[in-house]
């Protein structure tokens, strides 16, 4: 469930302390700060660097913020098919639909207005991947066991897809190992999770059917291979309908979206992934975090961020979780203590239409 909105601090209501000034960080990463406007995350080349424009203003739930669009990002964070498509068993309505509507309503359109790069960072495994995931890792997705009366049972543990076969229970077509996996009598994973789809990073999901409103026709049905779990090119990793849809409009535009692949829950882990190599390549200093789960992919991939030097903000309401509200709300208390800000899509459309009206009356004033 998704943790109750809190309000953002309004910029008006600080006290104005004009001659109360600091620079914070290096000669190369540094904010500056005034309590009378907040943090500066501009980064101009030096501190007594004239104002760099166009910059977008953004109230947080501790204190505002200022920064440049074309040194940010917009970073969301797995929201795939497997992750929120009804067609695989996803209940509508959840915690991630109501954060991919923030996101189509508020800040992807915001973003794109204001030249934001909009970056899909996502689950896409490759063989080497799984082979090469860590135990924790594994775990979280499901794994496969065999019985203690097995005489070569020691021999079988293995991270690698047993043989599967589909099956059918209660009208649906689930993929079922042929040997046992440790979940209760509920059909839950150890873990708490669905053992009909958690089944192990790059195990077969077998064929699934997509269901499709054609107006009057009523509805149409498709079967699909659903592919392996959270290899690249499959349907199960492709991006949420609404967002595909989305990204895809983007690659004719000035600015495209890109698509990258993560193979652990962060997406900024280790010395270089796709999505460091990009931001260095592109000198993007500012990252707004949005997708699932808040308290997990997230979580990790921020915190990543924030301690190899971006700048953060977390946007409350473009992620979602299925963890209870105490997971989240612990994931946003340490964000805006330490490890960056907590802000909202709204604010973000909400930033950015001023940032555009205020440079259109500047123009004006100009002429």
């Amino acid at each position: 469930m998704a943790a109750p909105a809190r309000a953002l601090a309004d910029p008006e209501i600080l006290p104005p302390s004009p001659n109360q000034h600091a620079i914070i960080g290096s000669a190369t990463n540094f904010w500056l700060h005034s309590p009378r406007s907040g943090f500066d995350l501009t980064h101009p080349p030096i501190p007594t660097s004239p104002p760099i424009t166009p910059r977008l203003r953004l109230s947080t739930t501790t204190t505002p913020i200022t920064i440049d669009p074309a040194k940010t990002a917009l970073v969301i964070i797995d929201m795939q098919n497997f992750f929120l498509s009804e067609d695989i068993g996803r209940a509508p309505n959840g915690p991630g639909h109501k954060a991919c509507d923030a996101l189509l309503t508020h800040a992807i359109p915001a973003a794109r207005k204001a030249g934001i790069q909009i970056i899909w960072l996502s689950w896409g495994l490759t063989d080497e991947d799984v082979e090469k995931m860590p135990p924790a890792t594994l775990r979280a997705f499901g794994f496969e066991a065999v019985p203690d009366s097995d005489p070569d049972s020691a021999s079988k543990h293995t991270t690698s897809p047993a043989t599967w076969e589909p099956s059918t229970n209660d009208g649906e077509e689930i993929p079922q190992m042929h040997r046992p996996r440790p979940k209760t009598k509920t059909g839950m994973t150890e873990n708490g999770k669905d053992g009909r789809i958690y089944k192990g990073l790059g195990a077969p999901l077998g064929r699934i059917t997509l269901c499709s409103t054609t107006g009057e026709t009523g509805t149409t049905t498709t079967t699909i291979d659903a592919g392996r779990l959270l290899m690249r090119s499959t349907w199960n990793a492709t991006l949420y309908a609404p967002l595909h849809h989305s990204y895809l409009s983007s690659l004719h535009t000035s600015k495209p979206d890109v698509l990258l692949p993560k193979n652990r829950l962060s997406g900024l882990s280790g010395a270089s992934t796709p999505c460091t190599q990009y931001l260095h390549s592109r000198d993007l200093r500012t990252l707004l975090f949005a997708g699932v789960n808040t308290d997990q992919c997230v979580a990790a991939s921020l915190q990543d961020a924030s301690a190899k030097g971006w700048d953060c903000v977390l946007l409350a309401d473009g992620c979602g979780s299925s963890s209870p509200d105490w997971a989240v709300r612990g994931v946003e208390w340490n964000v805006e203590r330490g490890w960056g800000f907590v802000s909202s899509c709204l604010e973000v459309g909400r930033g950015v239409v001023e940032m555009v009206h205020g440079g259109e009356r500047e123009n004006k004033g100009q002429e």
